[in-house]
């Protein structure tokens, strides 16, 4: 087993000085970059659950509309749901416009140092607290994302679940003994490089690894069957019909409660699918609803289809006060921050007038 006082964290360090990717919220000296507390907190929210090569427009598009802790605490929720559309899992949004809020309001504009305190935070778990700890503020705190925990188990060759709570337990306590007292920032850095870029879930590059001699796992030859891999589950399929109602050159835009999926964001209206007919009772449509066809969404633990229809309102149609309901025309869709299904249904509107 991997010892905590080897050259261990020497070899990595080396090989990440040499091989990092430059990537925009990393310090770099060439391109005068320093370490951005707030920037490494915006990227650490954005690439849970996301790819790097996703995340980065993204990233630079946020920090253009929001370049400062405190005007994202200033930010309007649909502002901060706006910048995000098209990065999925919305609640990273919410929660960090939530951190935001109190961080400009409790610490003055200061993020924390601590983990401790950035684990009162909005959204902080035991991760993302380590990360911008250790990365921004340079503290002696452990990280454990997928990443890691691929690298720690296939080192140690730890061959039970990672996913239960007792072997979730000594993956915390080995990334913790591993850490060195210094670059402890650079080196978790480094753990999640060598995780993305050498030691991957399938064909893992172990002739390049820095650090193959001390792994375990490549030394018995079973680095591919380390992690244990996760049960597949069947997921759910959530069947909706979606109208695009019209009236004019407007169409109707409903507002999705401010709890779930795609939380405060804005939808054409949209219904389960039920036996028999699911059109909306609200406003009276006219004439027959044209299909337009149908599209599907896949998400981590469910799958959606949605059936879109596009149809007519009667005259001067009157909305109820107890929905949040916009007309709004194509071009102005903009203005609301859309899922991407939706932004898909809006495609095919333009597709067929």
């Amino acid at each position: 087993m991997l010892g905590a006082n080897t050259n261990f964290p020497r070899r990595l360090l080396r090989w990440y000085d040499r091989t990092r990717r430059d990537l925009p919220w990393r310090s770099n000296s060439t391109a005068g970059r320093t370490v951005n507390a707030y920037q490494i907190l915006v990227s650490e929210a954005m690439l849970q659950q996301t790819q790097v090569a996703t995340v980065i427009p993204y990233f630079h598009r946020f920090l253009v509309r929001f370049p400062t802790i405190e005007a994202l605490a200033a930010a309007d929720e649909q502002e901060v749901l706006q910048a995000w559309q098209g990065l999925g899992y919305y609640s990273r949004a919410c929660n960090l416009l939530a951190a935001a809020r109190k961080v400009v309001s409790d610490h003055r504009g200061q993020l924390p140092s601590s983990v401790e305190q950035l684990l009162e935070l909005p959204g902080i778990g035991r991760y993302t607290a380590g990360a911008v700890a250790s990365i921004a503020f340079g503290q002696r705190a452990p990280i454990l994302d997928g990443n890691v925990v691929r690298v720690l188990c296939r080192l140690d060759r730890m061959e039970s679940d990672p996913r239960e709570r007792s072997t979730r337990q000594k993956l915390w306590a080995r990334a913790e003994q591993i850490l060195p007292p210094r670059r402890t920032g650079d080196f978790n850095s480094a753990l999640m490089e060598l995780g993305a870029m050498v030691c991957t879930p399938r064909a893992p590059k172990c002739l390049v690894c820095p650090v193959r001699e001390q792994c375990e796992a490549f030394a018995a030859g079973v680095q591919e069957k380390i992690p244990t891999p996760k049960k597949s589950a069947i997921s759910p399929l959530l069947r909706r019909r979606t109208y695009c109602i019209r009236h004019g050159d407007r169409y109707l835009l409903e507002q999705r409660p401010q709890r779930g999926r795609w939380a405060g964001m804005w939808q054409f209206v949209t219904v389960p699918k039920q036996n028999g007919t699911s059109r909306p009772m609200l406003p009276v449509t006219t004439g027959r609803a044209k299909r337009l066809g149908t599209l599907t969404h896949a998400l981590t633990h469910r799958r959606y289809e949605f059936e879109v229809f596009a149809c007519q309102t009667a005259a001067d149609p009157v909305l109820p006060s107890n929905r949040t309901l916009r007309w709004t025309s194509l071009d102005a869709l903009a203005d609301f921050p859309l899922p991407r299904p939706h932004l898909r249904i809006a495609e095919m509107l333009r597709e067929h007038p």
